[in-house]
């Protein structure tokens, strides 16, 4: 029984090893879109991937990119508040606007998807994707009057 065992363990290092030499890189990446910084993204990815390793043999037939990016969702959802990034790309985002958009527009993930995902209805799903690229798309605060092109100064 532990030769088998062994040799069991050995095949699922072997997946899982491959697995994430092919997609640790678009995970982390989707890590730090999340996290907003690179060590709060590795940190976050290591945790993800750890459980899709704990749990590769009951994954049976599931995606384990998907599997991972859903857990790393769960993570990123449920950490405190006061670890929550305050840098990156989409730091101007809050938490459930930051998912839609990584898992919408970066992962394309169907609405639907990612409101069954999240415990969201869809149609809350769509006005956080609305209303988070209309927040990404204006000026931060404080810089609206210097990029209008309008001269503020008598001069």
């Amino acid at each position: 029984m532990g030769r088998l065992r062994t040799a069991a363990d050995r095949r699922r290092d072997a997946e899982f090893e491959a697995f994430t030499a092919g997609a640790a890189g678009r995970l982390l990446h989707v890590a730090t879109l999340l996290a907003g910084e690179p060590r709060a993204a590795a940190r976050l990815l290591d945790a993800a991937l750890a459980r899709t390793y704990a749990d590769w043999y009951r994954m049976r037939g599931e995606d384990p990119y998907a599997y991972t990016r859903a857990e790393l969702v769960r993570r990123f959802a449920h950490r405190p508040w006061r670890h929550r990034p305050r840098c990156g790309p989409l730091a101007r985002l809050g938490t459930q606007e930051r998912l839609v958009v990584v898992l919408g527009l970066y992962e394309c993930v169907a609405e639907e998807q990612t409101a069954a995902q999240l415990g969201l209805p869809v149609d809350r799903v769509h006005a956080l994707c609305l209303r988070a690229v209309a927040r990404l798309r204006s000026p931060p605060p404080g810089k609206a009057a210097s990029q209008s092109g309008y001269r503020t100064s008598v001069g």
